[in-house]
């Protein structure tokens, strides 16, 4: 009788089914892979944090019936008029071109609602965007695609993109089957070719440069608009100390959990710190220069939930931008779109795509399911702008909420006054990178 023979089944560490899929699709093809969305790997976040919550030692506010204050005011060092928000949570900087021109008067409305602001991204500001918008903010991006100087004056403050968290030194992408006759005549390029946005400004090589555009930018809008410049989180201390060395107003620092409509999956996954270790080392910088407080911070790049937009402004920032969160709240990766008033299946275009509702990246297509991140004139309809600013509305009013009652139960009347004595970590690599103490412990590693 024949010896019986156990079939082996144990992976590899470092060439495990993903490691070994990876390289097949290299060997087949020579080409890397371009992905949209964020960082798939698992890194430290924000719920690696907790808040100490008042008792006996600190009297927490009652309920509903103590105010809790979240105005927000930003652009306050040089501006002539500060942007004055209801809520210190905002929309990230995402362009038309990625997205549809019904989901930018979709963040637009949302935004207005709740009092707070939306972003352009790349390409250009749409009628709609601006229409919809009571307060813009009007992005400076490297490429300088569909950058107008009229615009600019009809915005309300002024963010500098130096990077993005998802992609620190490299530049966008928007392949050809996004660019429309609209997105192409907004970017002065031809219709249906891809195209790669650059990595850097074309009209400066350092930080003196810098301060060079930030004056002329000031002087072309006769000083009234705030401006931000926003950083990949990467050399996080420096950068922010060089930002406002050239007198921004407001920096923006974006970790690598920041999402894009496209780059290359090993940008994504490789390149740039969490954004939890980014915050500490902005607030550093601000603190060095003794400007916090003067200078505005904005956090973003991963950012979930009011608990995240708390334990933010906990560490030291003076708001939240988001811009994952808030596509999926109008519907990205979602299992049906909602057309016609009755929601229909979308599974047979998600299995198109070689996915399903949940895991689809595939923003760069331009054939998003459910009509979000696409150019095309039937799949866009799949998204109308009241559907979604009503769902983006719900959810930016949910992460209100739940950041007035983290900060009520801290004791505090104004979410502002959260502060770092409120936190602690749960492990000793969050304690490391947030410079808290470990819970239970006086103990901050590498102290």
């Amino acid at each position: 009788m024949a010896e019986h023979k156990s079939i082996s089944k144990e992976e590899s560490y470092s060439f495990d089914r993903s490691a070994i899929d990876y390289i097949r699709n290299a060997a087949a093809h020579g080409l890397y892979e371009i992905r949209g969305m964020g960082a798939k790997r698992k890194l430290p976040t924000f719920d690696d944090l907790v808040f100490l919550g008042a008792s006996n030692s600190r009297y927490p506010l009652e309920g509903y019936r103590e105010k809790c204050s979240t105005k927000t005011v930003l652009g306050t060092r040089f501006a002539k008029k500060p942007i004055e928000l209801e809520i210190p949570i905002t929309i990230a900087g995402m362009s038309f071109g990625s997205l549809s021109a019904n989901v930018k008067e979709a963040l637009g409305r949302a935004a207005t609602e709740v009092g707070t602001s939306t972003t352009t991204g790349d390409g250009g500001m749409t009628p709609e965007e601006r229409l919809s918008s009571k307060t813009l903010v009007y992005q400076c991006l490297p490429s300088r695609y569909g950058f107008n100087p009229d615009d600019l004056r009809k915005a309300d403050a002024i963010e500098v993109v130096i990077g993005q968290g998802a992609k620190p030194g490299g530049g966008g992408m928007l392949l050809g089957q996004k660019v429309s006759p609209r997105v192409a005549g907004m970017r002065t390029l031809p219709e249906g070719i891809d195209q790669r946005s650059a990595c850097r400004h074309p009209d400066w090589t350092g930080p003196d440069d810098l301060a060079i555009k930030i004056t002329e930018l000031r002087e072309i809008t006769d000083w009234e608009k705030p401006i931000y410049v926003k950083v990949g989180a990467t050399r996080t201390f420096n950068d922010v100390k060089l930002a406002v060395h050239s007198g921004a107003d407001v920096v923006v620092v974006d970790g690598m959990q920041g999402g894009t409509a496209a780059t290359q999956t090993c940008f994504i996954e490789h390149i740039g710190i969490p954004t939890l270790a980014a915050v500490k080392q902005a607030v550093a910088a601000l603190e060095d220069l003794d400007m916090k407080g003067k200078v505005q911070l904005i956090v973003s790049g991963g950012i979930r939930t009011g608990a995240d937009v708390a334990k933010a402004l906990a560490m030291g920032a003076d708001a939240v931008s988001i811009g994952q969160g808030v596509l999926i709240a109008l519907g990205c990766n979602g299992e049906t779109y909602y057309q016609n008033g009755a929601h229909h299946d979308a599974s047979a275009d998600y299995a198109a795509l070689g996915t399903c509702a949940g895991f689809c990246h595939h923003c760069h297509t331009g054939k998003c399911p459910v009509g979000i991140t696409t150019q095309d004139e039937v799949l866009e309809q799949r998204l109308t702008p009241e559907v979604g600013a009503k769902h983006l509305k719900n959810y930016l009013k949910t992460l209100n909420m739940e950041l007035t009652t983290i900060a009520r139960a801290c004791g505090k009347q104004n979410v502002h006054h959260l502060e770092r004595e409120d936190l602690v970590a749960l492990t000793i690599e969050a304690a490391a990178m947030a410079g808290l103490p470990l819970a239970g412990t006086n103990w901050i590693p590498g102290l």
